[in-house]
Protein backbone atom coordinates (compact mmCIF):
# COMPACT_ATOMS: atom_id res chain seq x y z
CA UNK A 1 0.00 0.00 0.00
CA UNK A 2 3.07 2.30 0.16
CA UNK A 3 4.21 4.57 2.98
CA UNK A 4 1.34 6.55 4.46
CA UNK A 5 0.97 9.16 7.16
CA UNK A 6 -2.77 8.84 7.79
CA UNK A 7 -2.61 6.79 11.01
CA UNK A 8 -5.38 8.16 13.25
CA UNK A 9 -4.13 9.52 16.57
CA UNK A 10 -6.73 9.98 19.30
CA UNK A 11 -6.47 13.02 21.65
CA UNK A 12 -5.65 10.82 24.63
CA UNK A 13 -3.33 8.40 22.87
CA UNK A 14 -0.19 9.21 24.89
CA UNK A 15 -1.91 10.31 28.12
CA UNK A 16 -3.60 7.03 28.97
CA UNK A 17 -1.04 4.20 29.04
CA UNK A 18 -3.48 1.94 30.84
CA UNK A 19 -6.11 2.11 28.13
CA UNK A 20 -7.74 -1.17 27.16
CA UNK A 21 -6.07 -2.85 24.20
CA UNK A 22 -8.19 -5.17 22.07
CA UNK A 23 -7.28 -7.42 19.17
CA UNK A 24 -10.22 -7.86 16.77
CA UNK A 25 -10.35 -10.44 13.99
CA UNK A 26 -12.91 -9.97 11.25
CA UNK A 27 -13.43 -12.52 8.47
CA UNK A 28 -15.55 -11.36 5.55
CA UNK A 29 -16.90 -13.29 2.62
CA UNK A 30 -17.25 -10.92 -0.32
CA UNK A 31 -18.53 -11.33 -3.86
CA UNK A 32 -17.66 -8.59 -6.33
CA UNK A 33 -20.86 -7.87 -8.26
CA UNK A 34 -19.99 -4.49 -9.80
CA UNK A 35 -16.29 -4.13 -10.56
CA UNK A 36 -16.56 -0.62 -12.10
CA UNK A 37 -18.29 0.66 -8.94
CA UNK A 38 -15.70 -0.99 -6.70
CA UNK A 39 -12.88 0.44 -8.81
CA UNK A 40 -14.32 3.97 -8.66
CA UNK A 41 -14.69 3.80 -4.85
CA UNK A 42 -11.11 2.55 -4.47
CA UNK A 43 -9.74 5.30 -6.73
CA UNK A 44 -11.60 7.92 -4.68
CA UNK A 45 -10.19 6.43 -1.46
CA UNK A 46 -6.63 6.52 -2.77
CA UNK A 47 -7.06 10.14 -3.85
CA UNK A 48 -7.89 11.04 -0.22
CA UNK A 49 -4.80 9.36 1.27
CA UNK A 50 -1.70 11.21 2.41
CA UNK A 51 1.59 9.64 1.31
CA UNK A 52 5.03 10.29 2.78
CA UNK A 53 8.49 9.27 1.68
CA UNK A 54 10.86 10.13 -1.11
CA UNK A 55 8.26 10.38 -3.88
CA UNK A 56 4.66 10.59 -2.61
CA UNK A 57 3.30 11.36 -6.08
CA UNK A 58 4.85 8.20 -7.52
CA UNK A 59 3.45 6.16 -4.63
CA UNK A 60 -0.02 7.51 -5.31
CA UNK A 61 0.21 6.82 -9.04
CA UNK A 62 1.38 3.25 -8.45
CA UNK A 63 -1.45 2.54 -6.01
CA UNK A 64 -3.96 4.11 -8.39
CA UNK A 65 -2.71 1.80 -11.11
CA UNK A 66 -3.06 -1.24 -8.84
CA UNK A 67 -6.60 -0.48 -7.68
CA UNK A 68 -7.67 0.28 -11.25
CA UNK A 69 -6.53 -3.14 -12.49
CA UNK A 70 -7.00 -5.55 -9.60
CA UNK A 71 -10.15 -6.12 -7.46
CA UNK A 72 -7.93 -7.46 -4.66
CA UNK A 73 -5.98 -4.19 -4.56
CA UNK A 74 -9.21 -2.18 -4.71
CA UNK A 75 -10.61 -4.05 -1.71
CA UNK A 76 -7.30 -3.60 0.05
CA UNK A 77 -7.53 0.17 -0.32
CA UNK A 78 -11.08 0.28 1.00
CA UNK A 79 -10.68 -2.26 3.80
CA UNK A 80 -7.24 -1.25 5.05
CA UNK A 81 -7.21 -1.28 8.91
CA UNK A 82 -6.12 2.37 9.10
CA UNK A 83 -9.10 3.43 7.00
CA UNK A 84 -11.59 1.34 8.99
CA UNK A 85 -10.27 2.42 12.41
CA UNK A 86 -10.18 6.06 11.34
CA UNK A 87 -13.97 6.01 10.98
CA UNK A 88 -14.52 4.92 14.62
CA UNK A 89 -14.50 7.40 17.55
CA UNK A 90 -12.57 6.92 20.76
CA UNK A 91 -9.90 4.52 19.51
CA UNK A 92 -6.51 4.57 17.81
CA UNK A 93 -4.85 2.01 15.56
CA UNK A 94 -1.99 0.05 17.13
CA UNK A 95 -1.22 -1.76 13.89
CA UNK A 96 -2.79 -4.47 11.85
CA UNK A 97 -2.63 -6.49 8.69
CA UNK A 98 -5.06 -7.21 5.90
CA UNK A 99 -5.09 -10.46 3.95
CA UNK A 100 -7.29 -10.84 0.88
CA UNK A 101 -7.50 -14.05 -1.12
CA UNK A 102 -9.85 -15.75 -3.56
CA UNK A 103 -11.63 -18.64 -1.90
CA UNK A 104 -11.39 -22.03 -3.54
CA UNK A 105 -14.65 -23.37 -2.12
CA UNK A 106 -16.99 -20.86 -3.78
CA UNK A 107 -18.75 -22.00 -6.90
CA UNK A 108 -21.79 -20.59 -8.70
CA UNK A 109 -25.06 -22.48 -8.30
CA UNK A 110 -25.21 -23.85 -11.83
CA UNK A 111 -28.52 -25.63 -11.21
CA UNK A 112 -30.10 -22.24 -10.53
CA UNK A 113 -28.17 -20.37 -13.23
CA UNK A 114 -28.93 -22.90 -16.00
CA UNK A 115 -32.31 -24.43 -15.10
CA UNK A 116 -33.54 -27.45 -17.00
CA UNK A 117 -36.99 -26.93 -18.52
CA UNK A 118 -37.98 -30.58 -18.88
CA UNK A 119 -37.67 -33.72 -16.81
CA UNK A 120 -34.76 -36.12 -17.29
CA UNK A 121 -35.18 -38.05 -20.50
CA UNK A 122 -37.46 -35.52 -22.13
CA UNK A 123 -36.26 -34.33 -25.53
CA UNK A 124 -36.24 -30.66 -26.42
CA UNK A 125 -34.15 -27.81 -27.77
CA UNK A 126 -30.45 -27.92 -27.08
CA UNK A 127 -29.40 -26.12 -23.92
CA UNK A 128 -26.29 -25.56 -21.88
CA UNK A 129 -26.90 -27.83 -18.91
CA UNK A 130 -25.78 -27.23 -15.31
CA UNK A 131 -23.20 -30.04 -15.49
CA UNK A 132 -21.73 -28.87 -18.78
CA UNK A 133 -21.58 -25.28 -17.51
CA UNK A 134 -19.88 -26.43 -14.30
CA UNK A 135 -17.21 -28.43 -16.14
CA UNK A 136 -16.56 -25.63 -18.64
CA UNK A 137 -16.34 -23.09 -15.82
CA UNK A 138 -13.81 -25.27 -14.01
CA UNK A 139 -11.65 -25.70 -17.09
CA UNK A 140 -11.74 -22.00 -17.98
CA UNK A 141 -10.57 -21.04 -14.49
CA UNK A 142 -7.86 -23.71 -14.61
CA UNK A 143 -6.64 -22.39 -17.96
CA UNK A 144 -6.61 -18.83 -16.64
CA UNK A 145 -4.52 -19.95 -13.66
CA UNK A 146 -2.15 -21.85 -15.95
CA UNK A 147 -1.82 -18.88 -18.32
CA UNK A 148 -0.95 -16.52 -15.47
CA UNK A 149 1.53 -19.10 -14.18
CA UNK A 150 3.12 -19.20 -17.64
CA UNK A 151 3.36 -15.44 -17.55
CA UNK A 152 4.99 -15.36 -14.13
CA UNK A 153 7.51 -18.04 -15.09
CA UNK A 154 8.39 -16.90 -18.62
CA UNK A 155 7.37 -13.25 -18.91
CA UNK A 156 8.34 -12.01 -22.40
CA UNK A 157 10.35 -15.12 -23.31
CA UNK A 158 9.30 -16.55 -26.68
CA UNK A 159 7.88 -20.03 -27.01
CA UNK A 160 10.57 -22.07 -28.73
CA UNK A 161 9.86 -25.19 -30.75
CA UNK A 162 11.06 -28.22 -28.85
CA UNK A 163 10.60 -26.46 -25.52
CA UNK A 164 6.85 -26.08 -25.77
CA UNK A 165 6.35 -28.71 -23.04
CA UNK A 166 7.59 -26.09 -20.57
CA UNK A 167 4.48 -23.99 -21.25
CA UNK A 168 1.01 -24.82 -19.95
CA UNK A 169 -1.07 -22.62 -22.26
CA UNK A 170 0.75 -20.29 -24.65
CA UNK A 171 2.47 -23.06 -26.61
CA UNK A 172 -1.01 -24.35 -27.47
CA UNK A 173 -1.84 -21.16 -29.36
CA UNK A 174 -1.00 -20.47 -33.02
CA UNK A 175 2.71 -19.97 -33.68
CA UNK A 176 2.18 -16.38 -34.76
CA UNK A 177 1.60 -15.58 -31.08
CA UNK A 178 4.66 -17.37 -29.71
CA UNK A 179 6.78 -14.21 -29.55
CA UNK A 180 4.14 -11.87 -28.21
CA UNK A 181 4.95 -9.66 -25.23
CA UNK A 182 3.92 -9.91 -21.59
CA UNK A 183 0.95 -7.50 -21.86
CA UNK A 184 -0.52 -9.50 -24.74
CA UNK A 185 -0.21 -12.72 -22.81
CA UNK A 186 -1.90 -11.12 -19.83
CA UNK A 187 -4.80 -10.09 -22.06
CA UNK A 188 -5.02 -13.66 -23.38
CA UNK A 189 -5.09 -15.04 -19.84
CA UNK A 190 -7.99 -12.70 -19.11
CA UNK A 191 -10.09 -14.18 -21.92
CA UNK A 192 -10.47 -17.41 -19.93
CA UNK A 193 -11.66 -15.44 -16.90
CA UNK A 194 -14.06 -13.38 -19.02
CA UNK A 195 -15.78 -16.49 -20.34
CA UNK A 196 -15.83 -18.07 -16.88
CA UNK A 197 -17.47 -14.91 -15.55
CA UNK A 198 -20.17 -15.21 -18.23
CA UNK A 199 -20.98 -18.69 -16.92
CA UNK A 200 -20.91 -17.45 -13.33
CA UNK A 201 -23.58 -14.92 -14.28
CA UNK A 202 -25.78 -17.56 -15.91
CA UNK A 203 -24.94 -16.52 -19.48
CA UNK A 204 -23.77 -18.72 -22.31
CA UNK A 205 -20.04 -18.13 -22.89
CA UNK A 206 -20.33 -16.76 -26.41
CA UNK A 207 -16.85 -15.63 -27.55
CA UNK A 208 -16.85 -11.95 -28.49
CA UNK A 209 -13.45 -11.86 -30.22
CA UNK A 210 -10.98 -14.30 -31.82
CA UNK A 211 -8.98 -14.53 -28.60
CA UNK A 212 -12.04 -15.67 -26.67
CA UNK A 213 -12.86 -18.09 -29.47
CA UNK A 214 -9.43 -19.67 -28.96
CA UNK A 215 -9.92 -19.71 -25.20
CA UNK A 216 -13.26 -21.51 -25.38
CA UNK A 217 -11.90 -24.07 -27.84
CA UNK A 218 -9.10 -24.85 -25.37
CA UNK A 219 -11.61 -25.21 -22.53
CA UNK A 220 -13.86 -27.51 -24.55
CA UNK A 221 -10.90 -29.70 -25.48
CA UNK A 222 -9.75 -29.90 -21.86
CA UNK A 223 -13.26 -30.63 -20.59
CA UNK A 224 -13.65 -33.47 -23.08
CA UNK A 225 -10.22 -34.85 -22.12
CA UNK A 226 -10.90 -34.68 -18.38
CA UNK A 227 -14.24 -36.45 -18.80
CA UNK A 228 -12.55 -39.25 -20.77
CA UNK A 229 -9.53 -39.71 -18.52
CA UNK A 230 -10.94 -38.90 -15.07
CA UNK A 231 -14.69 -39.60 -15.12
CA UNK A 232 -14.83 -40.11 -11.35
CA UNK A 233 -13.20 -36.74 -10.71
CA UNK A 234 -15.83 -35.13 -12.94
CA UNK A 235 -18.61 -37.01 -11.15
CA UNK A 236 -17.29 -35.79 -7.79
CA UNK A 237 -17.16 -32.23 -9.13
CA UNK A 238 -20.81 -32.36 -10.19
CA UNK A 239 -22.08 -33.25 -6.73
CA UNK A 240 -25.89 -33.07 -6.77
CA UNK A 241 -26.26 -31.07 -9.99
CA UNK A 242 -29.17 -32.48 -12.02
CA UNK A 243 -28.35 -34.75 -14.95
CA UNK A 244 -29.68 -34.21 -18.46
CA UNK A 245 -29.55 -35.80 -21.91
CA UNK A 246 -27.46 -32.88 -23.18
CA UNK A 247 -24.77 -33.18 -20.52
CA UNK A 248 -21.27 -32.99 -22.02
CA UNK A 249 -22.57 -32.62 -25.58
CA UNK A 250 -19.36 -31.18 -26.98
CA UNK A 251 -20.59 -31.20 -30.56
CA UNK A 252 -23.61 -29.21 -29.45
CA UNK A 253 -21.37 -26.77 -27.58
CA UNK A 254 -19.28 -26.32 -30.70
CA UNK A 255 -22.33 -25.67 -32.84
CA UNK A 256 -24.16 -23.39 -30.40
CA UNK A 257 -21.35 -21.47 -28.69
CA UNK A 258 -18.64 -21.02 -31.32
CA UNK A 259 -18.80 -18.86 -34.43
CA UNK A 260 -22.00 -17.14 -33.28
CA UNK A 261 -20.87 -13.69 -34.45
CA UNK A 262 -19.85 -12.90 -38.00
CA UNK A 263 -16.10 -12.95 -38.53
CA UNK A 264 -15.17 -10.05 -40.81
CA UNK A 265 -14.08 -11.15 -44.26
CA UNK A 266 -14.95 -14.81 -43.67
CA UNK A 267 -17.59 -16.89 -45.44
CA UNK A 268 -20.49 -17.30 -42.97
CA UNK A 269 -21.38 -20.63 -44.58
CA UNK A 270 -17.94 -22.07 -43.88
CA UNK A 271 -17.18 -24.23 -40.85
CA UNK A 272 -16.59 -22.07 -37.74
CA UNK A 273 -13.20 -23.68 -37.04
CA UNK A 274 -12.02 -22.99 -40.58
CA UNK A 275 -13.31 -19.41 -40.41
CA UNK A 276 -11.43 -18.83 -37.15
CA UNK A 277 -8.24 -20.35 -38.55
CA UNK A 278 -8.42 -18.09 -41.59
CA UNK A 279 -9.15 -15.03 -39.45
CA UNK A 280 -6.23 -15.72 -37.11
CA UNK A 281 -3.88 -16.24 -40.03
CA UNK A 282 -4.94 -12.93 -41.58
CA UNK A 283 -4.89 -10.91 -38.34
CA UNK A 284 -1.94 -9.84 -36.22
CA UNK A 285 -2.27 -11.26 -32.68
CA UNK A 286 -2.75 -7.72 -31.33
CA UNK A 287 -6.09 -7.74 -33.15
CA UNK A 288 -7.31 -10.98 -31.63
CA UNK A 289 -8.94 -9.08 -28.76
CA UNK A 290 -10.95 -6.70 -30.94
CA UNK A 291 -14.65 -7.46 -30.54
CA UNK A 292 -16.65 -8.90 -33.40
CA UNK A 293 -18.85 -6.29 -35.00
CA UNK A 294 -22.13 -7.59 -33.56
CA UNK A 295 -20.74 -8.51 -30.12
CA UNK A 296 -21.00 -6.27 -27.08
CA UNK A 297 -17.61 -4.94 -26.09
CA UNK A 298 -16.41 -5.91 -22.63
CA UNK A 299 -15.59 -3.21 -20.11
CA UNK A 300 -12.05 -2.09 -21.03
CA UNK A 301 -11.38 -1.18 -17.41
CA UNK A 302 -12.35 -4.53 -15.91
CA UNK A 303 -8.79 -5.27 -14.79
CA UNK A 304 -6.95 -8.56 -14.42
CA UNK A 305 -6.95 -11.30 -11.84
CA UNK A 306 -3.15 -11.02 -11.48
Amino acid sequence: MGERSDHPQGPGATDNPGALEIEATVVLGIRVTDWPALRAAAVAAVEELDFSGIDPAAQRMELLREVSEDPHAALGALLHPDRLIGALPGIEALGGTLEISTTDDFAPDFAELFPLDGEDGEAGDWTLTPRTACLLHTQLLALADAAYDDLEEHGDEPVIEGEDQEWAVFARLPRTSWRMHRAWRRAMARTFDDLAEDLGLGEWPLPRCPGEELALRCALADARSLLNTQPQAVADLMGELPADLYDYDWEGCTDELLGVYDMAGQDPEEDAAVRLENLLAATHPEGWFLSYEEAEERDPGRGYRR
